[in-house]
């Protein structure tokens, strides 16, 4: 009788040197964690949870009784159907548009010609520059106020200085059918430096070896400037555009330090009305239904926009 010895195989262990870049790996990937997680949990408190808040108050009725007796009653849509049902809100609608439109197209036309101004060295460049940014240091609030002074149709010396030229005083923040179009040129002014700023840096960052290979060909001045500056300032722009949009969107403190929203609600856009809905009238559930429609044009725009300019990239 014979019996028949069975070995098991040796167990395969990996070597400690193929383990050491997973710990090193896990350890990286941990320390990044960290160093992420105080600006992430800082973007959660302070942007995440009034963005929620908001929303939350969008679909209750919160009011100044909310404040006392701790209740706000959930109503669904009914803020909303109350904002679209207002009188004013298709006009505001209407004033939310042309002011966005006009301010950007004001700003970026002239910024961009600023910035290729610019992009040319001569003397004293930088220091006009640096002059060029004081619009966009000064408080909002008061540089309202300094063209609200500028505009006055009695004592201002814009009107003064139409009435050298033997024109008459312009109501520019009393009429009706001026008082938009001041706005916007108030708006256009602060925003030029912003503008300038970004697209000359993207023009700085075009090669000039561009511009000389294109002079050999015969293709200079607009012809350079349409085929090989816009296309290489093309992500600046996008940048300048969306950026330029969410921020006039939601502008107020210009509007209000000029006009309050009038004469004859002239100038009133959804971002006054959301504001005056909430703190003139307390009821701040209408008023976050209308800073939440804010919200969804803009993400709503950038969202449009990028990817119809991506697909014009790929294509």
């Amino acid at each position: 009788m014979t019996t028949t010895a069975t070995t098991s195989a040796p167990a395969v262990t990996a070597p400690p040197s193929a383990t050491r870049p997973r710990r090193r790996f896990r350890r990286d990937t941990i320390v990044k964690a960290l160093f992420v997680a105080p600006a992430a949990l800082y973007i959660v408190l302070f942007f995440g949870y009034p963005v929620v808040k908001n929303l939350t108050m969008s679909f209750q009725d919160y009011t100044t009784k909310t404040f006392f007796t701790g209740e706000a009653p959930w109503v669904g849509l009914q803020n909303y159907l109350t904002v679209v049902s207002s009188n004013l809100f298709w006009p505001a609608m209407t004033n939310t548009a042309l002011f966005t439109i006009g301010s950007i197209a004001g700003q970026f036309m002239i910024g961009l010609a600023l910035a290729v101004f610019f992009h040319h060295r001569f003397p004293l460049s930088g220091f006009l520059r640096a002059m060029l940014l004081l619009p966009w240091l000064l408080p909002l609030i008061v540089a309202s106020a300094t063209w609200r002074s500028i505009m006055d149709q009695d004592s201002g010396i814009l009107n003064a200085f139409l009435g050298s030229l033997g024109i008459g005083a312009v109501p520019w923040l009393t009429s009706p059918d001026v008082a938009l179009l001041s706005v916007i040129l108030v708006n256009i002014w602060i925003g030029i430096p912003f503008n300038v700023t970004i697209l000359y840096g993207g023009l700085q960052d075009i090669p000039e070896e561009l511009y000389e290979a294109a002079s050999l060909d015969g293709a200079t001045g607009w012809k350079a400037f349409w085929h090989i500056t816009l296309p290489n300032l093309r992500p600046v722009i996008n940048v300048v555009l969306v950026l330029g949009v969410v921020y006039t969107l939601k502008v107020i403190d210009i509007i209000l330090g000029l006009t309050n929203g009038g004469p004859a609600n002239a100038t009133q856009t959804i971002a006054i009305r959301s504001y005056q809905t909430s703190f003139i009238d307390f009821e701040f559930g209408v008023g976050a239904a209308f800073s939440n429609i804010l919200i969804l044009i803009s993400l709503v725009f950038a969202f449009v926009y990028l990817r119809g300019n991506r697909k014009a990239v790929d294509e």
